[in-house]
């Protein structure tokens, strides 16, 4: 097997593995607050948005750093550090006696992980360019699979186990990925000189500073549409299905169908990518996503809600991938990790304000006029995608 491609399936099933371990922590999280002696829901709901946040707060802030530092000293040694550190924080987690404990070791969680900051360019950067798409489509997927089997195993061994030895279990997930990714061979040395690289050299050497700033926004937006919505599916389905006993099980069939659509077609969308080029990917999923969301608001049963999900999922596939292969393409290698840091920076930001703001758009605006609300920002991102990527795609001979 060719080197590049042994490192994307270690890589994959590292990934995979992780978010496994990962995902575990927002269906526990209310649980465990509960189990520490926190008894009103609206002080649990509280707490929940506050611990979960943290870490994404976190990550926001550090992650161009260890991007800087992956540029420095390698992919491989950041991926092992960051995992290993996640392994370690997991099992604090089981030992915390507060919900302050909790909180600040999931700032800690945020600010010494980085593991996609250090993961996504090593798989980029590997990978030939013209099957770039389809590895960072592989990798995706493995995520989501992962995503998806989380919550799943995380509800068996809470009622197997217990709470606490749940983070034990996904503490020891992160050290199987840890293991894995040392069978990882990095054949792109990395670059000392890139550390003494400032800031302003290092936007002074993309040939576009326009389109990556641009690519930030896009997975700023998608991150925030997506968040902003994920808290009020439950209350939606309530709203749709008033008559219905089972809320809960309905209400998570169709909060899957996102992530089973993205499982589904991430890999085939990025070896199109690798075909027609990842800015018409980019761009079709942008428009898919905004009448995806639009038709949501429109939703007059959980079976449309569920089947406009599954659009926004093909959406979501192919969103992401496009954005790193296109962020890959157009960085040169010397500050490729830091370039990714600041995407993921935005990621998280997204993700953060999304969680945060969601519930209050809803409560201000209605459920509704939300799903059009962030249908219109898709929209608007697909018009600049049109007119900024797609032409630098075709001025650069993409095209």
């Amino acid at each position: 097997m060719e080197k590049w491609k042994r490192n994307l399936w270690i890589s994959c099933c590292a990934g995979f593995i992780v978010s496994i371990g990962m995902s575990q922590m927002a269906p526990m999280l209310p649980l465990y607050i509960a189990d520490m002696g926190i008894h009103s829901t609206g002080d649990i709901e509280k707490w929940s948005g506050i611990i979960f946040g943290c870490n994404f707060f976190s990550l926001a802030i550090f992650s161009p750093i260890w991007g800087r530092l992956s540029d420095r000293y390698g992919r491989k040694p950041m991926a092992l550090r960051a995992s290993l550190w996640l392994g370690f924080i997991m099992i604090g987690m089981g030992f915390a006696q507060s919900v302050y404990q909790l909180a600040a070791l999931r700032l800690a969680q945020g600010a010494m992980s980085g593991f996609q900051t250090a993961i996504i360019p090593l798989i980029a950067q590997e990978s030939p360019r013209e099957h770039s798409g389809w590895a960072l489509g592989m990798f995706f997927t493995s995520q989501v699979t992962g995503t998806l089997l989380g919550p799943l195993i995380g509800g068996f061994l809470y009622e197997t186990v217990g709470i606490r030895y749940d983070f034990f279990v996904i503490g020891a997930l992160c050290f199987l990925g840890f293991f894995l990714l040392f069978r990882i061979h990095e054949t792109i040395k990395p670059q000392p000189q890139a550390a003494a690289l400032t800031l302003r050299d290092t936007f002074l050497k993309l040939p576009s500073l326009q389109l990556i700033v641009g690519l930030f926004v896009t997975t700023f937006v998608m991150q925030f549409a997506v968040m902003s919505i994920e808290p009020i599916i439950t209350i939606y389905v309530g709203y749709l299905a008033a008559s219905s006993a089972h809320i809960a099980l309905i209400a998570g069939a169709v909060f899957s169908c996102t992530g089973i659509a993205s499982m589904l077609v991430a890999s085939r969308l990025g070896r199109l990518a690798d075909h027609i080029g990842s800015q018409k990917v980019l761009f079709a999923a942008l428009c898919l996503a905004g009448v995806a969301l639009a038709l949501q608001g429109f939703a007059v049963s959980p079976l449309q809600l569920g089947i406009y999900r599954f659009m926004l999922g093909l959406a979501i596939a192919g969103l992401l991938p496009s954005v790193n292969n296109l962020v890959r393409q157009y960085t040169p290698s010397i500050c490729l990790g830091r370039i990714y840091g600041f995407n993921q920076s935005a990621q998280f930001l997204g993700m953060f304000a999304g969680a945060f703001f969601g519930g209050h758009l809803a409560a201000a605006v209605g459920i509704r006029n939300v799903f059009f609300l962030t249908a219109f920002l898709f929209l608007i991102n697909a018009v600049w995608c049109l007119f900024v990527v797609c032409r630098y795609a075709q001025a650069a001979g993409e095209i």
